[in-house]
């Protein structure tokens, strides 16, 4: 476990959104205030505004790749989108549940629940909900990624 995995699970339990949780622990590390980062991720909580698709904290992962590793080079998509794919079957392996990243799937859901209206954040809520400990598991991936990829 890292200090953003930490930070990650710390501020999912505040209410945000899986993105944004993961994204707010590497804030400082994209040269972001916290507010910037919670900003820029805010939408893809939810599996994507809460449609249940890609899941929100794989998503962080990738939002805080592309700030670190991307490029404004269209040459070099494939680089990236290589390290995307190896992430994400990183992740899938290490989510402690079902091998996907689809947020319905990893949240025993058969389908969405049609509505973009947020859950209320109560005790029942944190208690059926693997997305802490996906915020933890997302944020330990990426830092790890980062210590093995020093930047320039």
């Amino acid at each position: 476990m890292s200090i953003y995995g930490d930070r990650a699970y710390a501020a999912f339990f505040k209410g945000y959104n899986c993105c944004q949780s993961v994204a707010v622990a590497f804030a400082e590390e994209m040269g972001m205030t916290e507010k910037q980062a919670l900003q820029i991720s805010a939408g893809f909580g939810g599996g994507f505004g809460r449609m249940r698709e890609v899941c929100g904290a794989f998503s962080g992962i990738t939002l805080v790749l592309g700030a670190l590793y991307g490029s404004d080079d269209p040459t070099k998509k494939t680089a990236l989108y290589t390290d995307v794919q190896a992430l994400a079957a990183e992740y899938k392996a290490r989510n402690g549940g079902p091998n996907t990243l689809i947020c319905r799937e990893l949240l025993g859901l058969k389908q969405a629940e049609g509505s973009p209206v947020a859950s209320p954040r109560t005790p029942e809520y944190y208690k059926k909900r693997p997305c802490p400990e996906l915020c933890r598991v997302a944020a330990d991936i990426m830092a790890e990624y980062i210590a093995a990829h020093p930047r320039d």
